[in-house]
């Protein structure tokens, strides 16, 4: 398990050596950057790990496990007519379509849930121009920093420190993919599935969902995202925190 770290006021994204830096490094700085350097190199890094089409890291439709595999071989996209009979579904009422989306999900060990398509449409916008983030996921006295990377419809999150060191052969802990088949009807179906449980719990998952499409989607913490890829010297880690309400320790 990612070791989940007590922090103040540090730098997590640091060196060209370490891609990211090192967001869980013990040593107090006194502002969290990144440097422009450093960032030309995670932008290397990325072109040469990170096809644009997301095959290295794969899409929706993985098998759960919880056993971390070197060399993660990815699935193919699940098709929304293979999860419900779209001939069937496409003339209900918006209110039934989620609640069959919801039923389905339910108890199948994947997250089921929809959003408004003129979100999704924001969302594909500005994930257009930004497509990396990083979010902490709070455990216990401390927090464990995820990497999220954006391509619409799609998703995906891993562990920072599992990023930096293995690059290519990093897995995603969770993928999340958006269906946009019904946006005629102002409405788009969202599936995550937790690839990895014991890196990431499903209530985790759900989270970590909801907390990138809201720095995304709301215009104040969408700012700390341009910051993060636009503008690296004045991204400052603990802006995140205190977006978040979590403590700088």
């Amino acid at each position: 398990m990612q070791q989940t770290t007590r922090v103040s006021s540090r730098r997590v994204l640091s060196s060209v050596a370490t891609l990211l830096g090192n967001a869980l490094c013990h040593c107090n700085v006194p502002r969290q950057s990144f440097t422009t350097y450093s960032l030309q190199e995670l932008q290397k890094s990325r072109k040469h790990s990170v096809p644009g089409d997301l095959v290295t890291w794969g899409s929706l439709g993985f098998c759960r496990t919880s056993r971390f595999a070197a060399g993660f071989t990815p699935l193919q996209h699940k098709p929304l007519n293979s999860i419900i009979d779209l001939e069937r579904t496409k003339d209900r009422p918006v209110e039934d379509l989620i609640a069959i989306w919801d039923d389905y999900h339910l108890g199948r060990g994947h997250i089921g849930t929809s959003m408004k398509a003129k979100l999704y449409h924001l969302l594909e916008q500005r994930a257009a121009n930004c497509r990396y983030f990083v979010i902490p996921l709070w455990r216990g006295s401390g927090y464990t920093t995820m990497f999220a990377q954006v391509q619409m419809p799609h998703i995906l999150f891993t562990g920072l420190e599992d990023y930096k060191a293995r690059g290519t052969q990093a897995a995603p802990y969770f993928t999340v993919s958006y269906y946009t088949e019904f946006a005629e009807k102002d409405l788009v179906l969202i599936r995550g599935d937790v690839v990895f449980t014991s890196k990431i719990s499903d209530s985790e998952a759900k989270w970590l969902l909801e907390t990138m499409q809201s720095f995304y989607l709301n215009d104040n913490r969408y700012k700390l995202v341009e910051r993060f890829n636009r503008e690296t010297r004045d991204f400052e880690f603990k802006d995140v925190l205190k977006a978040l309400d979590m403590p700088i320790l």
